[in-house]
């Protein structure tokens, strides 16, 4: 349940920060027919990431088993690629979100390009919605009880909605970089683990043949229906008995991450660092 609702959470909360932004800004100078139309697209691109996701479920289940395990393989490996680039984008322009957001929404009002403003919530949510469907498949799939992770999906995309309100309604205030890093240090987890079962996929497909032999035993640890299973499997995607290929590729995609995410960076001058934090006023 914890990896779907943070995957839900940060998507959710992406999408709605550029939605709540440029539908506060439209608010703000009375625009109504662009507000509309803004509205338009984002429902627009929540049924098309909607179908995304239904027609992955139905492809995944339909296919043979081998070519079930070679889909899988794919859309974890996709999933694993977007969750880098959202941790390596939100770590660069976290803090200069809102002003860049106001400033492309402005010039889009100024020029009465209201079908800007209709593809910036579009296309928003279309991506958000399509990273979300695509990483959810891939855990649920490797998931044993795809209800719970089905529960905490909904749950993190009503937190989302709920934050994205709160600021849009200006009764929040948000630390953008702060809120990002947290989350990508869970996601990043969650990916090593996704990258774990591709790998085990991957073999099961028979496209990685190397690396089989039985690294270490968590059989003892990893007790199937116990706490220890739920963190360590269901969230850390760590198997009771892992190969050496897996362990390898878990160890070779989190600690590079990790690393990338808490390392130091160059400081920011106090004008961008004071866009850090996040509240929008209707």
């Amino acid at each position: 349940m914890l990896p779907t609702f943070v995957v839900m959470l940060r998507e959710g909360v992406e999408a709605t920060l550029i939605v709540g932004i440029v539908a506060a800004f439209l608010a703000q100078r009375g625009s109504r027919q662009a507000l509309r139309n803004m509205w338009i697209g984002v429902a627009a691109a929540a049924v098309l990431c909607i179908a995304v996701g239904i027609g992955l479920d139905i492809l995944s289940r339909e296919l043979p088993q081998r070519q079930q395990e070679m889909l899988e393989t794919v859309v974890g490996a996709i999933a694993v690629s977007m969750v880098t680039y959202m941790v390596v984008f939100m770590k660069r322009h976290a803090r200069d979100l809102s002003g860049s957001l106001r400033m492309s929404a402005g010039s889009a009002l100024a020029s009465g390009s209201q079908w800007a403003l209709v593809s910036m919530g579009f296309l928003a949510v279309l991506r958000e919605g399509f990273e979300a469907a695509v990483f959810l498949t891939a855990l649920l799939n490797a998931s044993e009880n795809k209800s719970s992770g089905f529960i905490g999906a909904v749950l993190g995309l009503i937190v989302a909605i709920v934050i994205g309100i709160a600021i849009y309604r200006g009764g929040v205030k948000l630390n953008l970089a702060k809120f990002f890093k947290f989350t990508g240090a869970v996601l990043i987890v969650v990916a090593a683990g996704l990258v774990m079962t591709a790998f085990h996929t991957a073999h099961e497909a028979g496209w990685v043949l190397i690396g089989q032999a039985q690294a270490v035993d968590l059989t003892a640890v990893i007790r199937p229906g116990s706490v220890q299973a739920s963190l360590l499997t269901g969230v850390l995607g760590i198997q009771p008995q892992p190969v050496v290929i897996e362990l390898i590729a878990w160890f070779a995609y989190l600690v590079p991450m990790a690393f990338y995410l808490f390392g130091s960076s160059r400081r920011k001058s106090p004008a961008r660092a004071s866009q850090s934090s996040l509240s929008v006023d209707a």
